[in-house]
């Protein structure tokens, strides 16, 4: 996508902002540190002047400690500047590592989304270190996290594609709500799950009687008052005695109910309030993309700002601490504390405990379209692809790279599929791209479905489902050898062609663990197969009896290649994608190459 602005110089004047408040704020609070500690021997020394030698008024030293206490303040103050200043420069120091391609092993890798069965996940490398979900996931939160990879690894409707395109391109160049979101704090952990949080707010309410929330009050009142009347001698005993035990009578019936709430608050609750922050920043945004306005509009359910409701989660949540303190502890059960605290969290679920979801699943909607947002603002070479409504499968990419490969060593391809030309046979060396092309392809695709930018020139495509077999291993724990496993993931890619979806396939090195004779004569039925169903796609192959699979098959299937040159021992790819069947191989000149004698 296009942008007047160079993300690499963006960032980096950033970086340098941040690293020099960084250092300014550490600095002031070196110096605050220093001059706390002369103020406590300034104390010691008018003390001394007070008390021992009796020199001094006693309100001298009324100013050392006003002085103490301003610079306490003053010094979490400029702790939490330091702080905030810190997360940025980790931050951007991210994003320049990315636009620098040094961003392996710094990022999210996705490691728990990984499923060996799955189409093409593993073939593509979406996961794991260095994988796509790394480059581009920027989310705060395991939601934001979880709704990305869902899309990665679930094409969307078109629908939903043209409405998540228009967000990406209203959030590419807001790199300042990005920037405001990642500083909120660490009060948004990742390991908060959505599952949990949602299931709390929905579950079936404890109920307690209507009358008990002002019985309990009035109880609680009458308990002050009897206690303070008692000390200053204006009541005897037996009222307050009366009113406990009208208190330990409640506090024996909800016994129960009341443990019951507060122990579901106490994980829940506290998991939902830390999203207060993110979700207030989120709804001082306008928008004009339908998507976002929605999301954001999801927030506001019933005219009432979600993080105006989750602030008052938090303040009785507060309240909920406060019972631990020596004093409170001591009058807990004259005033039905626990109990009453109970009743105002179950009124508060009963209010906006259906509303969770749909909060948690808007703002991780947002982070997943953020995270897009930020690859299409950090590759400005990448296009938004064109999403074609048509019944015939359909892939043409212009100037097709690999998102993973740095954009100075990646070699572009043009890629055209379609119901007059659905199949590719690309042949060629080894090491000479031919897995990297299917990957790009992959990717790109995964993307696009997604409805992200991708890293091509221009790409037009058709709603397609993804199946790969790229990456497929044997397997001494499922006594599966490589080849029978690899027909298993063809026998699911057809599979899904049956099922009638045009399907987008890319098989690498096809059958290649069968003799050449079988090989040809299966690979002809899988491709005849596919074909059959309005697939698109490429298979890949060394052996040159596949090159003949044309002319077996069908029109419309052609050969490309890739090609390689030997000069001496140093074998050189130029991993640009050639008409024809590649007409030599390397292998002999590899061997040779690494020493053995062939």
């Amino acid at each position: 996508m296009n942008s007047n602005i160079d993300p690499l110089e963006e960032y980096s004047a950033r970086l340098t902002r941040f690293r020099a408040e960084e250092q300014r704020f550490g600095s002031k609070f070196v110096a605050i540190g220093n001059w706390r500690l002369a103020i406590v021997v300034l104390f010691a020394l008018a003390a001394w002047l007070v008390f021992a030698r009796q020199a001094l008024a006693i309100w001298w030293l009324l100013a050392p400690c006003a002085g103490f206490i301003v610079l306490v303040f003053w010094h979490q103050r400029i702790l939490r500047s330091r702080i905030r200043a810190s997360r940025a420069v980790a931050f951007y120091e991210r994003g320049v590592a990315r636009l620098q391609d040094e961003w392996i092993g710094r990022g999210t890798s996705g490691e728990r989304f990984r499923e060996a069965s799955h189409l093409y996940a593993e073939d593509l490398d979406l996961f794991g270190k260095g994988g796509l979900f790394e480059l581009i996931a920027i989310a705060r939160t395991a939601a934001g996290e979880d709704t990305l990879a869902n899309w990665l690894l679930h094409p969307a409707s078109p629908a939903e594609i043209h409405a998540r395109q228009y967000a990406v391109r209203e959030l590419c160049p807001k790199v300042d709500l990005r920037e405001e979101i990642a500083l909120l704090a660490e009060d948004v952990p990742s390991s908060v799950k959505v599952a949990p949080l949602s299931a709390w707010g929905s579950a079936p309410l404890v109920r307690f009687p209507r009358g008990l929330r002002p019985v309990a009050f009035a109880l609680a009142l009458a308990g002050i008052c009897a206690i303070i009347a008692f000390f200053a001698q204006a009541i005897p005993l037996w009222p307050l005695a009366v009113i406990l035990i009208c208190d330990f009578a409640i506090i024996y019936t909800f016994r129960a109910r009341t443990t019951q709430v507060l122990q579901n608050v106490e994980g829940s609750g506290r998991d939902l309030r830390i999203f207060s922050a993110l979700v207030g920043r989120l709804e001082e945004e306008s928008f004009t993309a339908p998507l976002l306005q929605s999301l954001r509009a999801a927030l506001a359910v019933g005219g009432r700002p979600a993080s105006k409701r989750i602030d008052r989660l938090g303040r009785l949540l507060d309240w909920l601490d406060s019972g631990d303190h020596t004093l409170i502890r001591l009058i807990r059960p004259l005033v039905l504390w626990n109990e009453q605290l109970a009743i105002s969290f179950e009124k508060w679920r009963a209010a906006s405990g259906g509303d969770i979801a749909n909060w948690l699943r808007a703002v991780a909607q947002f982070e997943a379209l953020s995270s897009f947002g930020a690859a299409a603002f950090e590759h400005p070479q990448w296009s938004m692809p064109q999403l074609i409504d048509s019944s015939e499968p359909h892939f043409e990419a212009r100037g097709l790279k690999h998102p993973i490969i740095p954009a100075a060593e990646c070699v572009p391809n043009d890629v055209s599929l379609n119901s007059a030309q659905p199949m590719l046979v690309v042949s060629g060396s080894n090491m000479s791209g031919k897995s990297t092309l299917l990957r790009a392809i992959g990717l790109n695709a995964a993307l696009a479905l997604a409805g992200s930018a991708v890293p091509s020139a221009s790409l037009e495509l058709t709603q397609l489902q993804i199946g790969a077999s790229i990456r497929i291993n044997d397997s001494l724990q499922d006594h599966r050898s490589r080849f029978f496993a690899e027909i298993t993931r063809i026998r699911h890619i057809v599979d899904l062609t049956r099922a009638g979806k045009p399907v987008l396939f890319l098989l690498d090195e096809l059958l290649s663990g069968t003799n050449s004779h079988d090989r040809r004569i299966g690979a002809a039925g899988i491709v005849r197969e596919l074909l059959r169903t309005r697939s698109i796609g490429l298979i890949t192959t060394h052996d040159l009896a596949l090159a003949e699979i044309p002319q077996d098959v069908a029109r419309g299937i052609v050969n490309v290649h890739f090609e390689d040159q030997m000069n001496g021992t140093e074998m050189r790819f130029d991993y640009k994608l050639k008409s024809g069947v590649v007409t030599h191989s390397n292998a002999l000149a590899l061997m040779r190459a690494v020493g053995l004698e062939i």
